[in-house]
């Protein structure tokens, strides 16, 4: 702490001294010297700290022998402006602000952040702090790294969408490196009071700084055709990871490849099913938590002592980590057996030892590459507090239209204009509400990727495809990748100007399709690449009328299966010679900056709409929406959905979204195997519950068609059901859309972590398998085959309706509800104010039409509605309304508050009829008939029940 004694000077004098003290190359150990709007501190070691401070509070802190000038990343785009006092004693120098203060030691720069009431926040560890010189082909960069709060016992969230279930991170680790199904957003968010933004683009750890190794041991390996034993040898390690890996396969395990339909190699012989069996006797030398990573495709099954520990399927091009632990004691063997059905996979079984009790539980940030140690601290007495701070570093995140909020019904794929447009047709004709549908890849001819063109023959006129599927008030989507075939017109432009990756065709990558072909990516990083990029959008895509543009592959996933190290390589960038290895995790940002910008320029008073399956800090500024990549059609990686959206929630992104169903479907559900059939469609319903309530909700998927009208085809209960979520969306946007309105102009979450809430019921910290959905719905998905129960939480400091029964339950204990197949366990907390709309169609049918507003009693409650044009930027001019609701539980009064603002074809009066729940349990609360109608004008009206 620094002495009262000290002398606080005030920002009028800083501004005068800083011409005194140099620039700010020149640095002499001990050194204090002030800049604007912070302060630089020459450690004794002669590195120099600079604080940096921003109005909210917000302290950007970078360190380095010598600080550089330029950002490291495109993340953020605010700049310091704050005012801060300033004090030194000679040993420690200060920053205060009226939000919290960072103090230097001058010995050591260790950095420490307090909050207003001068509660420690970060407290560095400064002897983990690392700046070591790295060479990356042949340029200077620093490995990076800091920690903080050692032995905590905070909770930590955020840090984008990572799938091993993972809720509170606290003693975990994650490897932030953008993957098919991994998005890293580097931003952590504290129940202590602070999220904090690394600016890094490099791959970073958080968690234990090092990266896991291959476990190595005197691995038995068995390796089966069928039930024969082909070979038996010993191995140090279980590595098949990657392509290259692949070359030392032993010849004696090959099998023929297998037709897709027959299970046969072309000579018409049945396929012998390989199988390889590892076994290994592991004993560690420290004791505690030992961690593992198993990188796996295909079916894969893993125990310890005999016991199961993980059993996981995953499609083969596309491999991932699941993680599991063991608690292991020094000295004591354990036995390790991995049983593995290859079908020409990739597997690899990785490990840490175990960390001290102190560094397990801590806040450390390591990063392969940079110029600097740069991160922002933002002072947050709530975690909406952390995601306003966040938005305000990286931009704030524009409104979705409002049919965004309506469903969305995708396919791999469309293959013509006929069944895109039929699709359309056959969900109106039936009466199944929908807003969008999606044209995914290859609509172009085979051997024209990145033409932004059709093929014909499969698409005659795509623009009377885009008129038809308007015509019946949809919406379309399309499918634009950053890929090219350098031969194409695009591609060869691209190329002319240096603006495509060459390491990928050097290398001789062809893709999956018909023949294989010679692909790669264009480089987004300069203004001028992505101008060119989208000049060839706009030439093209855009005057044929699309609503909504889907940008896949934005890690950039060229050639799945790659190394890390040979996709880094291939990554370095050709405009700028930036190495991959430094920007590794930045492509995806810069793409939607350059795509969103030009959007925004072409149709000046339409909101934009991009969805991209990959993000990094500031991605929500990009008119972005994210999904979860092409993640599995299994039980398991259902419930992992559920924590990898509240934490990329809680990392600052509002509109998220998944494939219902699944991306990748096991053989025994494609082929529609009768036997397989009802988990199948189980797991569907399922999945489309939980989509019907994320942000988002949105079906896509591989065979078997997802389609609400054939995939219940024969199951009339089924239908029922999905038909039941279909009317629910679409009745509840008025709430939804509200929900949507605060993440502009609230900087509000709408897929909200339990903690954030309730973050004074530490019950809730590590669940990860309930949500809210904005303030109020509580939703609890079910993620087991042939459960019709589950366990749900109710949180403590409210009391909580079940919206299937009614019936109104005391917060802070845990019951067992009822789940039949066709619902889905969800619950509304005591006070809430709901407002729905009327049964329609697509989101807008009568969008000004009679609103119903549910109360539920047990509490006060307050609720705004928000209402706009729904598509264009007015609400960015004022032109919206808002009506205020409140409920008096006291005096049994709900009043409607007059009404706030208007916008283009507002109705002035509205009819509404208002629903009590009391709590006696009477049935499905979204199903009760009004009990008082009334017509709404504008003005106040209180209303008694």
């Amino acid at each position: 702490m620094l002495k009262p004694n000290l002398v606080a000077v005030t920002w009028g004098t800083i501004a005068g001294m800083a011409a005194l003290c140099g620039p700010v190359g020149q640095a002499w150990a001990g050194e204090v010297r002030q800049v604007p709007h912070g302060m630089v501190v020459v450690t004794d070691a002669g590195q120099q700290v600079r604080v940096l401070a921003h109005a909210d509070g917000t302290f950007r802190v970078t360190i380095a022998e010598t600080l550089p000038d330029e950002r490291p990343t495109a993340m953020v785009t605010a700049e310091a402006d704050g005012t801060p006092a300033f004090a030194h004693d000679g040993a420690v120098a200060r920053l205060v602000m009226p939000q919290a203060s960072a103090e230097v030691s001058l010995a050591d720069g260790r950095v420490a952040i307090r909050d207003s009431e001068g509660k420690m926040l970060l407290d560095e560890h400064a002897p983990a702090r690392r700046l070591d010189p790295v060479t990356l082909e042949g340029q200077s960069w620093l490995a990076t790294r800091v920690q903080f709060n050692r032995g905590t016992d905070e909770g930590l969230y955020g840090l984008g969408q990572h799938q091993n279930r993972q809720m509170n991170y606290n003693g975990e680790d994650i490897e932030l490196a953008q993957h098919n199904m991994a998005i890293a957003i580097p931003y952590l968010v504290s129940t202590r009071g602070y999220g904090l933004l690394w600016d890094n683009a490099s791959i970073t750890r958080v968690g234990d700084p090092e990266a896991y190794a291959k476990l190595a041991l005197d691995w038995q390996a068995r390796y089966y055709l069928g039930e024969r034993e082909v070979l038996a040898r010993r191995e140090a390690a279980i590595d098949y990871q990657y392509i290259k890996d692949q070359a030392r396969w032993p010849v004696e395990a090959k099998a023929a490849t297998a037709a897709a339909t027959t299970g046969q190699n072309t000579q018409g012989n049945a396929i012998e099913k390989q199988r390889v069996v590892w076994t290994g006797r592991f004993t560690p030398d420290t004791g505690g938590v030992h961690k593992f990573r198993l990188y796996s495709s295909s079916y894969v099954k893993v125990f310890a002592n005999g016991k199961p520990v993980l059993e996981r399927w995953r499609q083969n091009w596309n491999p991932w980590y699941h993680n599991f632990a063991l608690d292991l004691a020094a000295g004591q063997p354990v036995d390790l057996r991995i049983e593995w059905e290859p079908n020409q996979g990739y597997i690899a079984l990785e490990h840490a030892d175990p960390l001290s009790p102190e560094d397990r539980h801590s806040v450390s940030f390591a990063s392969e590459a940079g110029k600097a140690i740069d991160y922002y601290v933002v002072p947050a007495p709530t975690m909406d507090d952390a995601v306003a701070g966040y938005r305000r570093l990286t931009g704030k995140a524009p409104m979705m239209p409002r049919w965004a909020y309506g469903f969305w019904q995708s396919r791999q794929r469309y293959n013509t204009q006929a069944e895109i447009v039929g699709v359309m047709q056959a969900y109106r004709d039936q009466n199944i509400p929908i807003d969008a549908i999606v044209q995914d890849w290859f609509y172009w001819p085979e051997d024209s990727w990145g033409c932004h063109c059709f093929d014909p023959a499969r698409f005659p006129d795509p623009a009377a495809m885009v008129d038809a599927v308007k015509a019946m008030n949809g919406r379309l989507m399309i499918s634009v990748w950053p890929k090219f075939y350098p031969d194409t017109a695009n591609g060869a432009a691209l190329r002319d100007k240096g603006y495509l990756y060459e390491r990928p065709l050097a290398a001789g990558q062809r893709d999956w399709v018909g023949r294989g072909y010679a692909n790669t990516f264009y480089d987004p990083h300069t203004p001028e690449a992505r101008a060119l990029y989208w000049k060839q959008m706009a030439d093209s895509l855009v005057p044929l009328g699309f609503d909504a543009w889907w940008m896949d592959a934005t890690e950039p996933d060229w050639h799945s299966n790659l190394s890390i190290a040979e996709r880094q390589y291939q990554m370095t960038s050709p405009t700028t010679g930036v190495p991959g290895a430094a920007i590794f995790n930045a492509y995806p940002l810069v793409h939607a900056d350059g795509v969103a910008d030009g959007l925004r320029e072409a149709q000046p008073d339409t909101r934009p709409f991009i969805l991209t399956r990959s993000g990094f800090g500031g991605i929500q500024r990009a008119s972005s929406a994210l999904w979860s990549g092409d993640v599995a059609a299994r039980w398991d990686d259902l419930r992992d959905q559920i924590s990898a959206g509240l934490n990329l929630s809680l990392a600052g992104v509002p509109n998220w979204t998944h494939d219902i169903g699944g991306f990748a479907v096991e053989e025994r559900f494609s082929t529609q195997d009768p036997v397989h059939l009802p988990e199948w469609r189980e797991l569907y319903l399922r999945w489309f519950q939980f989509g019907a309530f994320s942000p988002l909700f949105r079906s896509h998927g591989e065979f078997p068609a997802r389609e609400t009208y054939i995939v219940s085809e024969g199951d009339p209960a089924m239908r029922d059901g999905l038909l039941h979520y279909h009317r629910l969306r679409y009745r509840l946007l008025p709430y939804i859309y509200t929900l949507a309105a605060a993440t502009h102009f609230e900087d509000a979450t709408i897929l909200r972590p339990l903690v954030m809430d309730f973050e004074d019921d530490p019950k809730v910290w590590g669940i990860d398998d309930q949500y809210l959905l904005g303030p109020s719905i509580m939703a609890a998905p079910v993620t087991a085959f042939e459960a019709r129960s589950r366990q749900v939480y109710l949180p403590s400091g409210s009391d909580w309706h079940d919206a299937l029964t009614g019936k109104l339950l005391a917060g802070g204990q845990t019951v067992i509800t009822a789940a039949p197949r066709e619902r889905m366990p969800l619950f509304v907390r005591a006070g809430a104010i709901i407002p729905a709309g009327p049964d329609v169609q697509w989101t807008g049918e009568n969008p000004q039409g009679p609103l119903t507003i549910h109360v539920f009693a047990g509490a006060d409650g307050r609720f705004t509605l928000y209402e706009d044009q729904g598509t264009d930027l007015g609400y960015a001019r004022g032109e919206f309304a808002r009506i205020p609701m409140d409920w008096d539980e006291t005096r049994r009064t709900l009043t409607l508050g007059a009404r706030e603002g208007s916008f283009p074809g507002m109705a002035q009066t509205r009819p509404i009829s208002v629903i009590l729940h009391d709590g006696r349990g009477d049935g499905e609360v979204f199903e009760k008939r009004s009990q008082r109608t009334l017509t709404y004008e504008g003005k106040s009206i209180a209303i008694g029940l």
